[in-house]
């Protein structure tokens, strides 16, 4: 018996690729077994990337705080330990939006950690 090449769960497969692979330049959006490829990259990208975007958020606050610290004259490693000596329990991504949005509460809390 001959190898069915072209039967509608083969076709299925190959437009259900090439359907994710839409808007891909050039015969990475055409061609099935270069899209398959791209499809397979661009998957792995947005694994890793969802990983990577917590780590990027994280600096990002760490480097927006140490700004914050250092116009009230603290750097953000003695912030860090002074909060945690005091036993202030507050994560970066909220201090971050406090010495964004209520800077004089956050002031305040530079003046509580500072003798620590």
């Amino acid at each position: 018996m001959t190898r069915a090449r072209s039967g509608v769960i083969h076709a299925n497969r190959r437009k259900k690729v090439l359907k994710q692979a839409k808007g891909y330049m050039g015969g990475r959006g055409r061609l099935f077994r270069t899209a398959k490829d791209a499809i397979r990259k661009s998957l792995q990208h947005a694994f890793d990337d969802r990983k990577r975007k917590k780590r990027d958020f994280r600096s990002l606050w760490i480097v927006r705080l140490n700004a914050a610290c250092r116009e009230e004259g603290l750097s953000y490693s003695q912030f860090i330990h002074g909060l945690k000596v005091q036993g202030i329990d507050l994560d970066r991504k909220t201090l971050s939006q406090m010495a964004i949005h209520d800077s004089e509460g956050f002031k305040q809390l530079v003046s509580q950690v500072k003798p620590a």
